[in-house]
């Protein structure tokens, strides 16, 4: 009888056993069922439509670098991003963090690793564009990255890009503090131009050529006269050299210059980066120039490349703005 009474107690504590693993793990799941929850929905306007989203998503995966600034003023953490696209100064929380995933760059995606990290939302567009397909069978992904062909410009879409995204994240009002602040920068500059022309530049491998297709949108809402126009280039021709030669901008010589330095923000691809600055006052050609001689050149944030979002434009014109107003 002992050994029935035995057997018996070992059969009732095995039961009890399972019955506690099975709730450990119910509450596991329940956890990571919490963690990942959202708070309903929300209706916005992408590059592929109205699309439904998440409304204040605990898991979101930030591809499209220029939303980083303002995902991190929303006091958002992504579970994963492009770590080789942060801007070198401000991300440092986000690059050395090793539970935010990193999943490569727009040329070399690491989808395993965006699939790993679980997101219920991620933050396409811009440069990851071309893999939208790819990234919707990995969560729901939405697109409101500013464009040069939406409604008003690339300017006027950073501000609908900043106003959705405050939408899907329960920030409106830092959006709409955060589109204000553009607003009053991009007017500033505005009132401090006066049909001035300038050449609209990109040095990189310590060359200068033609920033037009990239930088083209600073100065569209400007009262400034670009002397080299975009035509025929694409908006990635900051990669190329076209062969510019600096005697042509010294014979179109333009009051100022707005320079973009790609290799201060991602360093240069062969040899050894040199700065813009470095470049542009070594330039003999340039000597009796304008914008040379009365040193009216402005430099971007040396990771304007990189950020290219609303806070970039706003400090842009800010420095447009107060440049202009101190050449009187």
């Amino acid at each position: 009888m002992r050994s029935v009474r035995f057997r018996k107690s070992i059969v009732v504590t095995s039961t009890v056993l399972c019955a506690g693993i099975v709730l450990s793990a119910c509450g596991k799941s329940d956890e990571k069922s919490e963690e990942g929850k959202s708070e309903g929905s929300v209706t916005v306007t992408t590059a592929k439509g109205e699309v439904e989203v998440p409304r204040k998503p605990a898991r979101v995966a930030a591809l499209d670098n220029t939303s980083f600034l303002t995902l991190k003023a929303f006091g958002i953490k992504p579970v994963a991003v492009p770590k080789q696209l942060l801007p070198n100064e401000g991300f440092d929380d986000w690059k050395n963090d090793s539970s935010i995933k990193d999943v490569g760059t727009h040329r070399e995606p690491r989808f395993e690793a965006l699939n790993a990290a679980e997101p219920n939302l991620i933050v396409g567009g811009y440069r990851f564009a071309d893999h939208h397909d790819k990234l919707s069978k990995i969560a729901k992904t939405v697109d409101v990255a500013p464009a040069d062909e939406a409604k008003g410009g690339y300017v006027n879409s950073l501000k609908a890009q900043t106003e959705s995204l405050g939408r899907i994240f329960g920030q409106e009002a830092k959006a709409k503090e955060i589109v204000a602040a553009l607003d009053q920068a991009q007017k500033a500059a505005t009132d401090a131009t006066g049909g001035e022309s300038v050449f609209l530049a990109v040095a990189s491998a310590g060359k200068v050529d033609n920033g037009a297709s990239r930088i083209g949108r600073l100065a569209e809402p400007l009262n400034l006269k670009n002397v080299l126009g975009a035509e025929g280039e694409e908006s990635t021709s900051v990669h190329n050299n076209s062969g510019l030669a600096p005697e042509t901008i010294a014979k179109l010589n333009p009051d100022w210059m707005i320079m973009l330095d790609r290799d201060a923000a991602v360093g240069a691809e062969t040899g050894e980066a040199i700065a813009a600055k470095t470049v542009v006052d070594g330039m003999e050609a340039w000597e009796k120039t304008t914008f040379r001689k009365q040193d009216q050149v402005i430099y971007l944030a040396a990771d304007f490349y990189l950020t290219e979002g609303i806070q970039a434009y706003t400090d842009a014109f800010d420095q447009v703005a107060t440049a202009f107003n101190k050449a009187g």
